[in-house]
């Protein structure tokens, strides 16, 4: 079974484009970050991603106060993306833990600034994004999901990302490929 890949959707790149065109059109950027510190290895139980997240310490960091060795670990940010994102204009949320903004202050710090239109991207397709995207649309935002500016797995049982596309069309308000999110955020027609 064939899906799309981050390398195959271009995903890197088109996340780097909405992060440059929401910086120069001066639309406030937000990061829900994923991380795992030391006490949520300690969890009773796990679902079959967070166990294989847990045991390769995948987003793993030291301690919600300390940033020692976060720098090139597994929860840092791309190298391409820390100017954006440590730019001090972007909203670093509180980390999720599972998949969705639930257990974060993502909708919080979007409503304390008046937002309630989100250009949403991410890595992960069927897992985070789609999570995101749901949360968002139950808490009465209106969210376009940009189609290649994600990606996702594929596993024997199916396609993530082919799953994921499925539910945006279905629930986002709009389903826009990168080029036309810069239109969007741009102003063009």
């Amino acid at each position: 079974m064939v899906g799309k890949s981050v390398k195959a959707n271009n995903t890197v790149e088109n996340i780097d484009t909405l992060f440059k065109t929401a910086k120069a059109q001066g639309i406030p950027v937000f990061v829900s970050p994923h991380y795992y510190y030391p006490h949520d290895h300690g969890w009773k139980f796990e679902g079959a991603l967070e166990k294989l997240m847990h045991n390769i310490g995948m987003f793993d960091r030291k301690g919600a106060l300390h940033v020692e060795g976060f720098e090139g670990s597994g929860a840092d940010w791309l190298a391409r993306y820390k100017p954006y994102i440590n730019d001090g204009h972007t909203t670093v949320t509180s980390p999720h833990k599972v998949y969705g903004p639930e257990t974060n202050d993502l909708v919080l710090q979007l409503r304390k600034q008046g937002i309630d239109k989100v250009v949403l991207a991410g890595m992960s397709a069927n897992l985070c994004t789609e999570s995101h995207m749901r949360e968002l649309l139950e808490q009465g935002f209106e969210v376009a999901v940009v189609s290649d500016a994600t990606a996702a797995a594929q596993v024997e049982e199916g396609d993530g990302y082919a799953a994921a596309l499925v539910n945006f069309r279905y629930m986002a308000n709009t389903v826009w490929t990168t080029e036309e999110a810069r239109k969007a955020m741009e102003g063009e027609k």
